[in-house]
């Protein structure tokens, strides 16, 4: 590989790819390296209402970013879960909402208690003993590290945000480190004959930019990745069948901002709502085998909380990831490492997860394979781990009002899902790998809310009477109903702060 010291890191695309990498970079490597990004305006990104998972949180606050600042220039609103609704039978709602539900026990979790109770006919909902779930459906949010007089977690929260105001307000953070920034579109991409490497990018301009490492964020395109380098894609559409969206904004309906999104389930697909400051995002990701654009359209304008205010975007797509992010002197970040539907909004995690690897690996006395392979290796395994989480929602589907939904609950699933899933409905049980992103209590919620309850619960959820359960329940209902109670609302909050 490349013994050459690593001084220039060009990133290619700007965006929140873009953007959120050069800014890491210079954040934690900005004394020892070059950073420039090279971003044409004739390129427009995805730019869609975003929303993100907690993880965004500290990642912000590790950049520098002032969290005031950043929520008044993105339009950003609080986020404290997903609700999924016509994801089990048509009629269905529930919740994965993010933080703690219950008090978990050495070795028994909480959903066993309930699980029990549930047999008794008493404990109520599981979503009961959940803060985030109860404040997010009174649309109140408060920031609580611990429940009040208790040692139990407070509220978990990510963001919605404008992801282009989201894009600037990065690129003006990252040029104030230093990171020098290009306006071009590339022309031409120059190869060393010997090595393969790319060497420069010649701008249709004439000018050349030269690098050592480069970061391709230039989405789908996949610009470098792909088109240059041709490092070839895993296909995972067999398993999570949508290939389309259709994305519009429109106006609030009502005066409350509700703290979470919404995933509401169509015939051939799922709709996201996402609600800002200022407006509402809105798509519908489908399945262009089972439902035309057209109808896609018209589903989506006529589903819309208010009025729209443009027309919709139709955005195609693959679902899969790129065999190795990592190729020569390029890695791909964001949309042209890959491709996951953003049903559990999980897009820029994988920015900020990709670049923080990288900065782990960097390759500062040149690129050794070694490097490289672990690098793709834990990419693969991450992609892959919230792939099934994802096809997870779709497999586990009760309805049986469409080609769609039939052949999702019918499809063969990957053999590292289908242990998740054996292990919960004979067990009650769940495993969680090494630092998979999503949690057990992730898993619990999607389990119980699509309807599969296990076959045995564990043992030790004996160490409890059944009058202590019955008394724990009733005080974490009570101190979760006074703690929501005493909160601001959302839409308060956000004038607040």
């Amino acid at each position: 590989m490349s013994t050459q010291q690593i001084k220039n890191v060009v990133v290619v695309g700007g965006g929140t790819a873009g953007w959120l990498s050069a800014s890491f970079l210079a954040k934690v490597m900005g004394k020892l390296i070059n950073i420039t990004v090279l971003e044409s305006a004739d390129i427009s990104t995805v730019g869609v209402g975003e929303a993100t998972i907690p993880p965004l949180q500290p990642f912000n606050s590790a950049l520098g970013i002032n969290e005031a600042e950043f929520m008044k220039a993105t339009k950003a609103t609080i986020k404290l879960g997903i609700q999924f609704e016509g994801w089990g039978t048509k009629d269905s709602s529930y919740m994965h909402a993010f933080g703690a539900i219950g008090k978990d026990f050495p070795f028994c979790e909480f959903h066993n208690h309930w699980l029990y109770a549930q047999h008794q006919g008493i404990g109520g909902d599981f979503w009961d003993y959940s803060l985030n779930y109860q404040a997010a459906k009174h649309h109140k949010f408060s920031k609580l590290n611990t429940i009040p007089g208790t040692k139990l977690p407070g509220t978990s929260y990510a963001y919605h945000f404008d992801a282009g105001l989201y894009a600037n307000f990065l690129a003006s953070h990252a040029q104030k480190m230093g990171v020098c920034h290009i306006q071009g579109t590339v022309e031409q991409v120059i190869k060393d004959e010997v090595s393969g490497n790319i060497a420069a990018l010649k701008l249709v301009n004439g000018q050349q930019v030269q690098g050592d490492l480069f970061i391709d964020c230039t989405g789908m395109h996949a610009l470098l990745i792909d088109k240059a380098l041709n490092s070839g894609f895993e296909d995972w559409s067999h398993w999570l069948p949508c290939d389309s969206a259709l994305a519009v904004p429109c106006e609030h309906a009502n005066t409350e901002i509700a703290p979470y999104t919404r995933s509401i389930a169509h015939e051939a697909g799922w709709q996201w709502q996402i609600p800002l400051q200022h407006r509402v995002g809105n798509g519908l990701v489908y399945a262009s085998k089972h439902m035309s654009d057209e109808q896609a359209k018209e589903k989506l304008l006529s589903n819309l909380p208010g009025k729209a205010l443009a027309e919709p975007k139709l955005i195609r797509f693959r679902t899969g990831r790129r065999i190795t992010p990592w190729h020569k002197n390029v890695v791909a970040i964001g949309l042209s490492s890959g491709f996951l539907e953003p049903l559990e909004s999980t897009s820029i995690h994988l920015i900020q997860t990709a670049i923080v690897r990288l900065v782990k690996l960097f390759p500062h006395n040149g690129i050794e394979a070694c490097q490289v392979a672990l690098y793709n290796q834990q990419s693969k395994t991450e992609f892959e781990r919230i792939r099934d989480f994802i096809i997870l929602h779709y497999k586990l589907n009760d309805r049986n009002d469409s080609d769609f939904w039939r052949q999702c609950q019918d499809m063969e699933i990957p053999a590292s899902l289908k242990q998740k899933i054996t292990l919960f409905k004979e067990t009650g049980k769940l495993l969680r790998e090494d630092d998979e992103l999503f949690a057990e209590v992730a898993w619990q919620q999607v389990f119980i809310g699509q309807g599969l309850k296990p076959k045995q619960l564990h043992p030790l959820l004996h160490a409890l009477s059944d009058q202590q359960r019955q008394e724990l329940f009733t005080s974490l209902r009570t101190l979760i109903e006074q703690t929501v109670a005493a909160m601001p609302t959302h839409k308060q909050f956000l004038a607040d702060n």
